[in-house]
C-alpha cells in the first residue's frame, strides 16, 4: 500500500503501531503529553488518515484502528527517496547510507548477513 505520510499523520501512526487500538480520547491525551497537541489537532490529523484509509473509526467510543503497518510505510518511503534522491538505484542509495562512518562492526556485520540472504 503506498501511501504518502507527513510527520504528523507518523506521529499518530507511532501511537498506533505502539498502543495497538485505542480510543480517540486516549489518542488525544497521549499526543498531547508528548507533543503539546490539543483535541482539535489530534482529531483533525486522525480525520486525515481515516480519509487516507490508514486508520479507520470503530465503535465503541470512536476507536482508532491503524490499518497499514510500520513496514509498509517505511518500505514506501525508503522507495520514495531512493528515486527522488538516487535516480532510482539502489547501489546508489547504499552507498549513500554506508558513507555514513557510524556504523558499528556487528552493524556491518548484520547488514552484510541481511544482503547474502537475498541472493
Amino acid at each position: 500500500m503506498n501511501i504518502k505520510l507527513f510527520d504528523s499523520e507518523l506521529k499518530v501512526m507511532e501511537v498506533l503501531w505502539k498502543e495497538g487500538d485505542i480510543t480517540a480520547s486516549q489518542l488525544v491525551k497521549i499526543l498531547n503529553e508528548q507533543t503539546g497537541w490539543i483535541r482539535n489537532t489530534t482529531y483533525t490529523v486522525i480525520k486525515k488518515l481515516i480519509d487516507k484509509k490508514a486508520i479507520e473509526r470503530c465503535e465503541p467510543k470512536f476507536t482508532c484502528k491503524a490499518l497499514i503497518t510500520k513496514e509498509q510505510v517505511q518500505r514506501f518511503e525508503v522507495a520514495e527517496l531512493k528515486g527522488k534522491l538516487f535516480d532510482d538505484s539502489a547501489e546508489m542509495f547504499l552507498s549513500a547510507f554506508l558513507s555514513d562512518n557510524s556504523l558499528s562492526d556487528d552493524e556491518i556485520e548484520r547488514l552484510k548477513r541481511l544482503i547474502e540472504n537475498k541472493k
